[in-house]
Parts: structure tokens; sequence; C-alpha cells
């Protein structure tokens, strides 16, 4: 899965006459930072990583101080609740060289197809995958047709196929590092990414 930036929010708010910003972690707590390259004009090199701070911009340090006990301001907190929730990954795993779900992949349907109804306006990636049994050319049409085959799940259980998209990765992104021609159930699944 692809790896979104390490931060997950940080405010600016304008006050009369300084600004701030605050760093907050993302939802898996993961820690990023950010550069300050001008101050009021002026040339700096600050970098800020305190997470859970708040920074007073416009200085030529800017010096970081934890939220504390207060936390965020009505208006920041009213920002985080306005967003979407965080993307939530969901794998299913098939009979080996077939687009035939393994049977305990049928309550991660059930739960992903319930993840899926739940949000407005969701967008659904699906990605298939394969083990390293059987040619290249082979494993990427058979990850391509798990993939269309989860989707096809999804728009048969009345869900928005243009708000869904299907890709086959065949055994170029394994899931467990194996040779070739390694049957391993662990690389034969579709992973579905819900935002």
């Amino acid at each position: 899965m692809m790896r979104l930036a390490t931060v997950a929010a940080a405010f600016l708010t304008a006050g009369c006459a300084t600004s701030s910003l605050v760093l907050l972690p993302d939802d898996e707590g993961h820690q990023g930072s950010l550069a300050v390259i001008e101050a009021n004009g002026r040339p700096t090199e600050a970098v800020i990583s305190a997470g859970n701070s708040r920074t007073k911009l416009g200085d030529p340090t800017p010096a970081s101080r934890p939220l504390g006990t207060k936390g965020l301001r009505k208006t920041e907190a009213a920002l985080l609740t306005g967003l979407p929730p965080p993307a939530k990954s969901f794998s299913l795993y098939f009979d080996e060289g077939t687009v035939h779900l393994v049977p305990e992949s049928a309550p991660v349907l059930a739960a992903l197809r319930d993840e899926i109804a739940a949000r407005s306006g969701p967008e659904v990636e699906v990605i298939g995958h394969t083990d390293t049994v059987g040619s290249d050319d082979d494993n990427d049409i058979l990850s391509a047709r798990r993939a269309e085959e989860v989707l096809n799940w999804l728009v048969a259980q009345g869900l928005d196929r243009s708000q869904m998209s299907a890709v086959g990765r065949g055994e170029r992104e394994l899931k467990q590092a194996t040779a070739d021609n390694v049957a391993n159930a662990a690389n034969r699944t579709v992973e579905v990414i819900v935002r």
C-alpha cells in the first residue's frame, strides 16, 4: 500500500499579528516534520518536528511548545472533525491459480461491503496479486482477473462502479518475499483500499 505523508495535519491560524502552526501525528501515530524557509520576509532554516505541538511563526528561530491539556482550539478541532475517515485496507485470499476466494475471505467481503456503503463518496482501489508460480505474463493476467472478480462482486452488491478501480500487479508486489515458482497463500491476494 502506498504510504501517505506522515504529517496528518498542520494548521496555520492567523491571529492579530502572528500565525501559528499545529503539527499532529497521522492516524497511525507517525510523525513528520515541516521546514520553515522564510520568517517575516527573511530566510531561515527552521525545522518543526515536535508532534502535538504549537509553533509561533514569524521569528527567525520558531520555538515549538506542547499543546498541553487545552489541546486544539475550537476552530482547529472543527477542521479535524470535517475530515473523511482514514483509509482502510482489506485483504482477500484466493485458491492457487484461480479467481475463487478461500472460504475465510467471506466475512472480509461482508465487512468490505459495509465499509464502502457507510462512506459518503468513497474511493475504492482493488489491487490483485499472485504468488510466484507461473510466468510473469500469466500472473499479470490472473491478478487482474482476481481484482475484476472482487470489483464485479461489489457492483453486484449495489455499489457504484464509477467509484472503484481495479488493477493487477501480478507477482511484482509480494506480501511475503519468495523465490520464483514458490506457491505462497499469503501472496495470492486482492487488497482493497477504501478511502
